[in-house]
């Protein structure tokens, strides 16, 4: 199984804090990769002064490699298929943000739901601050604080992912 699921919601919505709730419970028996979009690219990926840092600086592509982890710092933006290709072996990829892949997505609301990310969107993970009679009935609403319901979505409406030569 190679399959993958997107979430979008504005910012402060509870995505981060759902993709890792749904990771943590999933990782004991499945291999799970994450993609996060950084639109404002604000994103810190060293600390100033460190050797990575200073090779990044340079803007060579990086790669530190240890016993335990690999990372790799690019300066060169990749399309889904490339990074997919880079991760390699997962059972389920969740990506937060990059709405405009055509990927099944959750969109992740509190407070209200956003109605401008409702032709992006298959189901819509909400806690009880948000009015659910604003969601049309083609989204599926979830409970945003009932990781085991939004799995279980996950699990039925995940786009397989082809195997990339």
């Amino acid at each position: 199984m190679k399959k993958a699921v997107a979430f979008t919601g504005p910012s402060n919505s509870g995505k981060t804090t759902l993709i890792e709730k749904i990771a943590k419970k999933l990782i004991k028996n499945y291999k799970i990769a994450i993609i996060k979009n950084d639109p404002s690219d604000k994103a810190k990926f060293d600390i100033e002064g460190k050797d990575s840092y200073k090779f990044f600086a340079t803007g060579a592509e990086v790669v530190v490699t240890s016993p335990t982890r690999t990372t790799y710092f690019s300066h060169r933006k990749k399309e889904l298929d490339e990074i997919i290709s880079m991760i390699g072996d997962f059972d389920l990829l969740l990506v937060e943000g990059l709405k405009t892949l055509p990927l099944p997505r959750i969109g992740v609301f509190r407070g209200k739901a956003d109605e401008s990310y409702f032709d992006y969107i298959k189901a819509a993970a909400v806690d009880g601050s948000v009015d659910k009679s604003v969601i049309p009935s083609f989204i599926d609403v979830l409970d945003l604080n009932n990781v085991d319901e939004v799995i279980e979505w996950i699990f039925k409406n995940a786009e397989e992912i082809k195997e990339i030569k």
